[in-house]
């Protein structure tokens, strides 16, 4: 066994009890876990293991983003709510968007994502071999769901054939890091026969399905037009509950009923609070999914209806956001947000035994965040101290100097490690001009932009 010990002043390790370890550390074998606990404790356990010393940091669980679109759209899709976001902004960029395009972006999202904590991410996308190759680089952990459209109407999305070819090439590689999920862009861009074959894909290669749902009041009404029932209950009646793992983005529009029903399908929710406030789409019910046992984890969603990926942001958002919303100060305190953002995020994947905590046997996703910084002072730890609050709502993304997957080190002293961002950057910029362009052509010929899928709209 060759051990290594990583220490720091305060350990939070996001385990049942959400124990607090001060002076605390965490030894790492290749790239597991093997003990947790006081850095005296740890010494006498492997006197023979160099130790790391980090002054002025804690140690965490990577965190888990539940819901991402990698993208190139930052400050260019503003002001429009989510149907009409769509039509004119989002799906005429999937008619022109080509692979470097899509590959740029995911070398870009997800250096963004391990610079400030993120270690695994869900990632709908489109030509996601890209994406893989850009995962297996920078070394973060990423579900990649192909964006698909499997419906004539929307075909210029990719395609369950893409999916399936993505299951057999990708499926498990990088050591494990690159899962691939089946995915639908929303039921209503597939049709029935689409539905199926996807339940039937995720089922032959054992993955999970995910999709997004409930978003926005109109869809309802149009899933009550076509299915003639509520959204949830129209996703089990059409199989899209039967997948082994089931992940929905948004769910904002729920009733009970519904609830009911993901909750005993094993449902999961990527909750994003500041995608849904920015497109006003609403407040998603978080209390009351919760309460009923569902997994709900945190998602960023893209870079364009964000704009940003910084999941302590993301956090903070969402403790606000249910309190706003329930008129209750009390309402989804520090410990769950973060809870829902490591631990519940790894369960909404199916993940809770690999991931999303800082315990024995488990992977080696470890970040480090400063504590000698304005926003981490005063600083108190122990039992009854500040730690997680200051964590929810005062951290932000660029306070993590270090990011561990699978016990590699990605960003050292808040530096990228595994590419260079300034390169990744400048691809960025050198793509979107014809993005933009082809995008703008196509806009100039289809004024009232894409064919969108709520009769009502």
């Amino acid at each position: 066994m060759t051990v290594r010990i990583l220490a720091a002043d305060h350990v939070i390790t996001m385990d049942p009890e959400n124990r607090v370890v001060e002076n605390g550390a965490v030894a790492i074998d290749g790239a597991r876990i093997v003990s947790v606990g006081a850095l005296a404790e740890l010494r006498a356990s492997f006197p023979d293991s160099p130790v790391r010393l980090l002054r002025d940091r804690l140690l965490m669980p990577g965190l888990v983003n539940a819901h991402l679109h990698s993208g190139l759209l930052r400050g260019t899709a503003e002001g429009l709510p989510v149907w009409d976001w769509l039509r004119m902004y989002i799906d005429p960029m999937h008619r022109v968007l080509r692979p470097r395009e899509a590959e740029a972006a995911s070398w870009l999202c997800y250096a963004e994502a391990v610079l400030s904590g993120t270690t695994t991410v869900v990632d709908m996308w489109r030509h996601m071999e890209g994406a893989a190759r850009a995962a297996s680089a920078i070394g973060n952990r990423t579900v990649m769901v192909p964006y698909v459209g499997e419906h004539p109407d929307y075909d210029y999305f990719d395609r369950l054939d893409d999916t399936e070819r993505l299951l057999e090439t990708w499926h498990g590689k990088a050591d494990g890091r690159v899962e691939v999920w089946v995915g639908l862009e929303h039921a209503f861009y597939s049709t029935e026969d689409g539905h199926r074959r996807a339940i039937e894909l995720a089922r032959k290669f054992r993955t999970g399905f995910h999709t997004h749902s409930n978003e926005a009041d109109v869809e309802l009404r149009e899933m009550h037009r076509r299915y003639g029932t509520r959204s949830i209950q129209a996703l089990e009646k059409l199989g899209l509950l039967d997948a082994g793992k089931t992940l929905l983005a948004h769910c904002v529009w729920l009733d009970d009923s519904e609830i009911e029903v993901m909750a005993r399908r094993g449902v999961a929710v990527a909750h994003n609070p500041a995608s849904n406030m920015k497109l006003a789409s609403g407040y998603a019910p978080i209390g009351k999914l919760r309460a009923a046992g569902v997994a709900v984890g945190i998602g960023t969603d893209g870079e364009k209806e964000n704009n940003n990926l910084d999941m302590f942001e993301e956090m903070k958002f969402a403790s606000l956001l249910s309190k706003f919303a329930t008129h209750d100060a009390a309402a989804l305190d520090a410990w769950d947000v973060m809870r829902m953002a490591t631990i519940e995020g790894a369960r909404a994947i199916g993940k809770e035994h690999e991931i999303g905590s800082l315990e024995t046997g488990k992977r080696a996703d470890i970040i480090a965040v400063r504590t000698d910084t304005p926003r981490m002072t005063p600083l108190f730890g122990g039992k009854g101290g500040n730690l997680h609050h200051n964590l929810v709502h005062a951290v932000r993304g660029g306070d993590v100097d270090l990011t561990m997957v699978d016990g590699r080190t990605l960003v050292e002293d808040g530096h990228l490690k595994t590419a260079n961002i300034g390169d990744l950057i400048a691809d960025v910029q050198a793509v979107v001009p014809g993005l933009f362009a082809r995008r703008g052509a196509w806009l100039a010929e289809n004024a009232a932009g894409a064919v969108s899928p709520i009769s009502s709209a």
